[in-house]
């Protein structure tokens, strides 16, 4: 979705309100794309006070494994946007500020942009709970269905700690 943005820039004082559904089915995240169905983008790009604002609210499902027992995930993820939109930078120590977002031409390719923010949103590991337990190292059970029948190793370092403890 492309939106110009051009007359906001110019004063016009008309907001821009955004209402779409973003196809990424050719999204990949690791080895499988994590957003089967349509992502809601809600929100409105408008001026105030001769700055121009892009706020919007992004929502989907993502289906994905757990890093540890990878077990199937299906979870309702959801984040704000709010940025600032230029035309161009004043200088160039404003590059590194990320809230603000540079529209050259005067068209926001709004697609681009929301693939991006999703991308950054995602996490780099992705857990079906927070304690998840994960698989057992030598039978793959999934520990947290219940304990593995695998002889525990003891680390050779602590085999007399151990014993110390099996005497008491």
């Amino acid at each position: 979705m492309k939106i110009d943005v051009s007359n906001l820039f110019n004063g016009d004082s008309k907001p821009i309100k955004i209402d779409y559904t973003l196809n990424l089915q050719h999204l990949v995240y690791s080895t499988y794309n994590p957003i089967k169905n349509g992502v809601k983008v809600k929100g409105s790009v408008y001026e105030k006070a001769g700055v121009v604002f892009l706020d919007a609210a992004v929502s989907f499902k993502f289906f994905g494994f757990c890093d540890r027992c990878a077990e199937e995930i299906v979870k309702d993820m959801s984040f704000s946007i709010k940025k600032i939109l230029v035309p161009r930078l004043a200088n160039d120590a404003d590059a590194d500020y990320d809230d603000y977002v540079v529209i050259p031409n005067g068209i926001l390719e709004l697609d681009d942009f929301i693939t991006e923010e999703i991308q950054l949103f995602l996490p780099s590991k992705i857990l079906c709970k927070p304690d998840c337990k994960g698989l057992c190292y030598k039978c793959g059970k999934n520990l947290n269905t219940g304990e593995c029948s695998c002889k525990k190793d003891v680390d050779p370092r602590m085999e007399a700690l151990l014993q110390l403890l099996d005497e008491q």
